[in-house]
């Protein structure tokens, strides 16, 4: 896959994913990524798998603040219990 390609994925994908969290609209992502389909599906290709990775990266990072808060919660109480 070519640079562009890529570059033009992530971009959209970064903006994409910006647009569907400040204006609420949860199909966003996916019509965008059917106009790509219609006219490359190499730049859809790309689109889809940039967006699937910020999405899980997205809720890997929530998973393990989650992790670190339960973490100190348990610590301060075992501090404030002894």
């Amino acid at each position: 896959m070519s640079d562009y390609t890529e570059n033009a994925a992530n971009e959209l994908a970064d903006l994409a994913l910006a647009e569907e969290k400040l204006s609420g609209d949860a199909k966003l992502v996916d019509r965008i990524g059917e106009i790509l389909g219609a006219s490359s599906q190499s730049l859809e290709e790309a689109y889809l798998t940039a967006v699937r990775v910020r999405r899980s990266e997205r809720r890997a990072r929530q998973l393990l603040a989650e992790s670190v808060a339960a973490r100190k919660a348990a610590a301060a109480q075992a501090e404030k219990d002894n």
